[in-house]
């Protein structure tokens, strides 16, 4: 698995969610801080967006919108029209919904979907993205993203037959081709961040070992051997783009690795150990211990 998706498995929790909105203005929606991240697509239609910061931003057919951390936001057919708080009525096991917001103007409609991530222990990859993303409509830009937006429209507006199996599949193709999209737009001389972190040849090549193979007795040298640099500058370049040193990165990605094991699991203590590069059941709980306060047999099974 590469890296992006990784870590995407891995810091998300819980089912994602779609629905459809159609508003007839006036109308407009505040989405709450919460912890859930989200993702808005305009499909009919025009409105604006009203960040927590800043001034509003117009909206048009094919636009996204993604707000990975849960902050606050609103949207409205315009930017004077009253808000109301977004409270969807829905069963916890529907992965599918539909509002509707009555009106005599003009009708707006929209795709939306959220994602859980477990904000108690962010990957920093997460914590490199904006408040809000805007990725506008650009004829010929973007074509992956474009065709999962129309075929999660398309599901959504006609379920048919095996659409809740569907679904899932095709709300991780848009937030990861939202993310792609992202990462494809921010400038090519950035000299930090994970933007440059999973382009860079010698240190993506680093991050995929790390995470296809946590369980190997990784050095600096090593890892400095498989990116093809010298120790020292490896070293250094690692630390500046990805924002810590390899073993940190590498000891932390152990135990977000270990944890997922324990929760989503019944392998043994001590095949959760091995996996992530402990070669005795005490060092590992030691070292998770440390990392997350409780035992592993308690994080497993939390009263």
């Amino acid at each position: 698995m590469d890296v992006l998706s990784d870590v995407l498995s891995v810091m998300r929790t819980g089912r994602p969610y779609a629905g459809r909105t159609r508003s007839q203005a006036p109308w407009g929606v505040r989405f709450p801080a919460g912890d859930t991240a989200c993702c808005h697509v305009v499909l009919r239609g025009g409105c604006w967006l009203l960040p927590r910061e800043g001034a509003p931003v117009a909206l048009a057919v094919g636009d996204v919108l993604f707000s990975p951390h849960g902050g606050s936001h609103a949207l409205a057919d315009h930017p004077g029209s009253p808000l109301t708080d977004f409270h969807p009525e829905r069963d916890d096991d529907d992965a599918i919904g539909e509002v509707r917001i009555p009106g005599s103007g003009p009708a707006t409609e929209l795709l939306c979907a959220s994602y859980s991530f477990d904000q108690a222990r962010p990957h920093p990859l997460l914590g490199d993205l904006p408040e809000i993303i805007h990725l506008p409509a650009r004829v010929g830009h973007h074509p992956s993203l474009r065709a999962a937006v129309d075929l999660l429209g398309s599901e959504l507006r006609q379920p048919r037959a095996g659409t809740e199996a569907i679904l899932p599949a095709l709300i991780d193709m848009l937030l990861l081709y939202a993310l792609r999209a992202w990462l494809d737009e921010q400038p090519a001389h950035a000299t930090t961040g994970w933007a440059l972190a999973l382009t860079d040849p010698g240190i993506s090549t680093a991050l995929r070992r790390i995470h296809r193979h946590p369980e190997r007795p990784w050095t600096v040298e090593g890892l400095a051997a498989e990116a093809g640099l010298s120790r020292a500058a490896f070293a250094k370049r690692f630390t500046t783009v990805v924002g810590r040193p390899p073993l940190a990165y590498l000891s932390w990605w152990r135990m977000t690795t270990a944890a997922r094991l324990l929760r989503e699991t019944d392998a043994p203590l001590r095949a959760v150990a091995e996996r992530c590069g402990y070669r005795s059941e005490f060092a590992f709980a030691k070292a998770f211990k440390r990392e997350y306060g409780v035992a592993p047999g308690r994080y497993r099974r939390p009263e």
